[in-house]
């Protein structure tokens, strides 16, 4: 029997793979394009990025499941500031930063490209 899948419910996790926050799972909306990043592309992305996380200002720019955003608060990052369009999934990113009790994260519904235009801030 095949189930149609509704655009707005929870249809999957991302897992945190280190610091903190370490093992926690958090859910994914179910929705067209979006692709969390699998824990092993997150693994290398962060074995690389080691010593250089902690007490940084990381963007996560066109953030989605927040995979990587979260997992660089996890492991230290001053602040993280999280672009993402889709209101359902900013929503989704918001609750999943409540559960982890993030108080150094900030989630913005926004376009990537024109906020990089006009931003003023600096990132790590």
């Amino acid at each position: 029997m095949v189930k149609n899948k509704t655009n707005s419910t929870s249809a999957g996790i991302i897992r945190i793979i280190s610091g903190m926050h370490r093992g926690r799972k958090l859910p994914v909306m179910d929705m067209p394009g979006l692709r969390p990043t699998t824990d092993r592309v997150k693994e290398t992305l962060f074995n690389w990025l080691m010593f250089k996380i902690q007490d940084k200002k990381v963007l996560d720019a066109f953030s989605g499941a927040g995979s990587l955003g979260f997992e660089a608060q996890s492991r230290g990052a001053s602040t993280v500031t999280m672009l993402e369009l889709n209101k359902q999934v900013c929503d989704q990113l918001k609750k999943n930063a409540q559960v982890l009790n993030c108080g150094n994260v900030t989630i913005r519904q926004t376009d990537t490209l024109s906020f990089l235009k006009n931003c003023h801030e600096s990132y790590d």
